[in-house]
């Protein structure tokens, strides 16, 4: 039986009233759409009640006709299946489903870098200090541990990111620091004039990188170093009016402390960012392991609790984090195309948002019942349905929408 997700050629979103069947999975609604391929929220089919939500990535079938895209997607896929890890978006497995090829990974409710360090612009806060060394700590352990991955035979790997930047680190709102795209920032090189999925990212960039030099691992530590000065100061480290002047920045690497623009900032910390930004590779932490090493040295000094980086995020996305409770609760609750009243409690599971609601937001106790009855009221209003924050908010479904999966695919400006 064909899926109704792959009818006359096109995909089926399916929603949490309507789930679409696609193989063993059912679709839920797009997420986003970008020049590549589409990302589903989707769920296991046979999975009674559901625990998790996944990701569902699904190639382009104008892009699938083309046997060097096809490598290039299951290339991402395989290389993405051997990175797990904590910090990094675990990716369950790759497959074809009615000539559609797929990537299936877990679904991370959250924001991405990027969105955080433009509410904070919009609303003049900063990431707290601990915060942002906590962040990247977490950034350059999921590094490491790409960078330490070796075959069956034990030969290394040489894996190397090459594209860590804000847009490529995911924040959920447990709390949790999660990398991404690593399959698809090797993959794409040598397509980035066709694709330019790499383009436009020279702020973020090492000298070497820049200069077209052999690259290894040394210099994602760069990388980090410049999210972490971000993240600090809530400025671009680099930044120009054009395109020349930026990449000239770049390779000059001339770096101001931290602690220029955030008093908070202490002199551990500037050395700490000094020394990941190093024009020379030679001067630099020789590997990210280091680099996390001395960033975990200096949070157990300011006592941090990773429960406090789920409150910013909760806090800060307020809005945004109550809209994805409901989408969630809608997804996870549907019964045989039925939704669940959203006045019962979230079932428990072991899903991202399984109980979040009921042990971390609980909902007032209800008054005690009158032992007489009470006189007739009024039939109730009928209540409006919850307004959507903005735009933006909502899950993006094409390349000029922002947000988590959009900035996956979106040509970088």
């Amino acid at each position: 039986m064909t899926d109704r997700a792959s009818t006359d050629g096109k995909m089926q979103p399916g929603s949490p009233i309507d789930p679409v069947p696609f193989g063993k999975y059912n679709l839920l609604g797009l997420i986003a759409r970008g020049g590549m391929a589409e990302v589903y929220r989707a769920r296991y089919k046979d999975e009674d009640p559901p625990k998790k939500l996944l990701a569902i990535k699904v190639m382009r079938p104008q892009l699938a006709r083309e046997a060097r895209f096809v490598d290039m997607f299951n290339r991402e896929g395989q290389l993405a299946m051997l990175l797990r890890n904590r910090c990094i978006v675990e990716t369950g497995e790759i497959g074809r489903i009615e000539g559609r090829h797929y990537i299936a990974m877990e679904y991370i409710g959250g924001r991405d870098l990027t969105q955080v360090l433009r509410r904070c612009q919009e609303s003049n806060q900063r990431i707290p200090v601990p915060h942002a060394v906590y962040i990247a700590a977490r950034i350059a352990e999921g590094l490491a541990f790409a960078h330490a991955l070796t075959d069956a035979e034990g030969r290394p790997l040489n894996i190397v990111n090459r594209d860590v930047s804000p847009s490529n680190v995911r924040l959920s709102y447990d709390g949790d620091v999660k990398l991404l795209d690593f399959g698809i920032a090797q993959a794409l090189m040598k397509f980035t004039s066709e694709i330019g999925v790499l383009k436009g990212k020279f702020s973020y960039m090492s000298p070497e990188q820049i200069r077209g030099m052999p690259l290894d691992a040394r210099t994602d530590v760069f990388s980090t170093g410049i999210i972490l000065h971000e993240m600090l100061t809530t400025e671009k480290l680099f930044r120009g009016d054009t395109e020349f002047a930026l990449m000239e920045k770049v390779r000059k690497a001339e770096v101001p402390p931290p602690s220029n623009f955030n008093r908070r900032v202490t002199p551990e910390l500037d050395a700490i960012v000094f020394k990941a930004l190093a024009r020379d590779v030679a001067d630099r932490y020789q590997s990210a392991a280091e680099l996390a090493r001395e960033l975990d040295g200096l949070i157990e000094g300011y006592r941090f609790d990773p429960k406090e980086l789920r409150q910013f995020m909760r806090q800060m996305f307020r809005k945004e984090y109550a809209k994805e409770l409901e989408e969630m609760q809608q997804a996870l609750d549907t019964r045989a195309g039925q939704i669940v009243s959203s006045r019962d409690p979230v079932p428990d599971s072991t899903g991202p948002f399984a109980t979040q609601s009921a042990t971390t937001e609980p909902a007032p106790a209800r008054p005690k019942v009158p032992t007489a009855p009470p006189p007739p009221k009024p039939a109730p209003a009928p209540v409006a349905p919850a307004p959507v924050a903005s735009a933006d908010d909502a899950a993006p479904s094409d390349d000029k929408k922002g947000g988590f999966w959009g900035s996956l695919f979106k040509k970088k400006k």
